[in-house]
Order: C-alpha cells, then structure tokens, then sequence
C-alpha cells in the first residue's frame, strides 16, 4: 500500500513542535515498516532533513501560501501519486482528496478562545484552522492526539466519537541524553556566551509561553537572592525582551538575561545539559516535549499544573500555578536551594523520559495504518 504523509514544513530552517513531531515520526516510521510504501509531502525550503529511499519518496510540493499549498496543491500531488491512506500532521487538512485520511491533532486552543495576541501569521494560523478542523474531523477515520488531556478537549469542542480519537504520545530523539563531552560543551557555551550556571527558557512570541510571568518571577527572584544565576532564553528577539521588560518596569533586568535567539534542535542537548534548570511554565500545552527532552538531559524541570504537563512529567518536576509569579519564584529557589530535591527531580527525570520514543510512537501509528488500510476495519468505523 501507498501511505501519504503530510509535513509541510519540515525543510524550513527553523523547526518548532509540529515540525519536529513530523520529522521524527517519518524517520521512526521509515526505520519500522518495511512493508507499505511512503510518500512524504514537503514544501521546498533550504533544510534538506529528508531525502528518498528504499520504501520512502519524498516529494516536493510548491504553494505560495500554507492554505494554497494544502487546499490546492497538496490534493493534486495526493491524486498523482495514487496515495491508497494519507497522514495529515500538523491539525490542518485538505477539504478534498481522493482517498481516506487519518489526523494528528496536536490541540485545539483555536476553537476554545479568541486568540488576537501574537504575530500576524500566528493569528493568521487561529483563523485557518477555526474554519478547517470542523470540516475535516468527521470525515477522519481517526484522529491522533498527544495526551488524555488533549483527547478529552477534542471531543467536547468537535462531539468526535471517542474511538476514533487514539492518544499516541510525542517523544523525544535519542541525541537528547546526559552529555559527558565537555570539547562539545564548551564550544555550545562559547557560541551562545552562556555562564557557568544558568536557568533556561524557551520563550517565543506565543502567547501560552507565558513569558511575561516569566520575568517577573525572575525578577522576584533576583530581588530575594544574594547572588542570582541567568536566565537564558532561547527563540525570543530583543525587541520582544525590551517590550516586555518594560511593561513590568524591569529594565535593569536585561545584564541579567541572555538571548540565544533560535536554537538549532541539534544544539539543544548542548544547552539542557549546561542549564541549571529548565523553566516550562506554559499556560496551555497538548504535551510539552521540551519537558521529556530536559529530562533526558537530566536537567531539572520546573513547569505547570494545567493541561497536559503534569501527565507529561508525572512526579518527575516541580508543578506550579503558571498564572501565579509567586508559585513561580518559589519554585525556583526551592529546586535551586536544595540539593536532595536537586538530585531527586534529576534521577526521576532521566527515569520518566525512558517512558517515550519516537519508535513507539511510529508503531502505534502504523499500526492505525493497518486497521484504515484493512477493508472490514473502514466498514467498522
């Protein structure tokens, strides 16, 4: 059989979530089955990640715009290369194609808020997807998602039947692990200007990312300590730190603060490993694979009590209220303060992250294949 896998954008240059899921997923998927044939959908961009092989074409697809290159472009090249079962991954579908599909739905905070913050294409994203997830649901025969969480919102917002909604976990790549080589590590710490100690944020223009709370935790917590480590934070420009910095009257903060800008995810090990500790205080998360990648690095991990993140760690992080700055701080100077607690959060998490891999994940996932693919199976659903 001929499976059809969406992934757009895994050849942009800066990869985020959705991106990564689609990549890994492909590669596991590619590694396992050595059965039915593969065809990854891509959009040309300068970050060959992929190329064919064996059972595995990839096919370049151009579009001027996400919705063009879906609606539009994506059904014709599915039609031409006789796609027998195609995989949509990043929540979105085409309306029209000419064979079954399955669905990755990652979240589905578009449909429950009116999202008016964060970048134009951001916004841009909220309003596709308001209008085309409620068309393509029904017509899935079935929809993956990331967490139990997640599976319960998906079907309160679109009354899909709960068999037809699999939890199948994210993961994480092996490449994130404890790092011993030091040559590799200081040139990491080089690159970045990084300090000896530091805590790390993964902060974007995204709203749910929290960064404002961020800061001024932060600042509480330089405020109330003697000799405050860094905070480093990745995928956030300078014009959005000052923006921000000004709001809560902290400019001073900014000599305590590093911008690394975008983070290759191949260096990302790098910089779990030389982190103190990883802040995640996210305020909405379907997942949160930064949270299993830090602690495979074994890096402590502070993150929230809402959403999908305390399934995702377990009893392996600190949980706090991301809408409180003082849960926050606390946190903090809780972890940093106490070595048992340290080293506990540490062996707990390198435990918890043995829980996910990408090759369980792709199993499980063609798994479905099968059952879609197998004719009694589709009468069934």
């Amino acid at each position: 059989m001929i499976i059809g896998i969406e992934a757009q954008r895994i050849f942009r240059p800066k990869k985020h979530g959705m991106d990564i899921y689609a990549l890994e997923l492909i590669r596991a998927i590619h590694k396992i089955d050595k059965e039915n044939q593969y065809v990854v959908f891509v959009k040309p961009d300068t970050d060959i990640c992929l190329k064919s092989s064996d059972n595995l074409k990839v096919v370049e697809v151009e579009g001027k715009t996400y919705v063009d290159w879906e609606q539009v472009s994506l059904p014709k090249a599915i039609e031409q290369e006789k796609i027998d079962l195609m995989h949509f991954t990043s929540n979105t579908a085409s309306v029209k194609i000419s064979c079954p599909f399955v669905l990755t739905l990652h979240d589905i905070i578009y449909l429950e808020k009116f999202l008016s913050q964060g970048s134009l294409y951001q916004i841009a994203g909220h309003f596709y997807r308001r209008w085309n997830v409620p068309k393509i649901a029904p017509k899935a025969k079935f929809i993956f998602t990331v967490s139990e969480f997640e599976k319960i919102q998906i079907q309160k917002a679109l009354g899909v039947n709960f068999d037809r909604i699999q939890v199948v976990y994210n993961a994480y790549n092996q490449q994130f692990r404890v790092i011993d080589e030091q040559q590799e590590l200081d040139k990491v710490r080089v690159k970045y200007s990084l300090p000896q100690e530091f805590i790390f944020f993964l902060g974007n223009q995204a709203p749910k990312k929290n960064m404002k709370r961020v800061l001024e935790a932060y600042a509480q917590y330089v405020d109330s300590t003697e000799n405050p480590i860094k905070l480093v934070v990745a995928e956030s420009s300078q014009t959005d730190l000052t923006n921000l910095l000004n709001e809560i009257n902290r400019k001073d903060l900014s000599s305590n603060i590093i911008l690394t800008g975008y983070v290759k995810h191949a260096e990302l090990p790098f910089i779990y490993n030389l982190a103190k500790l990883f802040l995640y205080p996210s305020l909405r998360e379907s997942f949160g694979i930064p949270i299993i990648e830090a602690m495979a690095c074994g890096t402590p991990v502070i993150t929230s009590n809402t959403s999908a993140m305390p399934e995702v760690a377990d009893d392996a992080a600190v949980l706090i209220n991301p809408m409180d700055t003082s849960s926050i701080t606390q946190a903090i100077r809780k972890v940093l303060g106490s070595d048992s607690l340290y080293n506990d959060l540490k062996n707990k998490g390198l435990n918890r992250a043995k829980a996910f891999s990408w090759e369980s994940t792709a199993e499980k996932t063609i798994n479905f294949y099968r059952a879609v693919l197998n004719s009694e199976s589709i009468k069934s659903l």
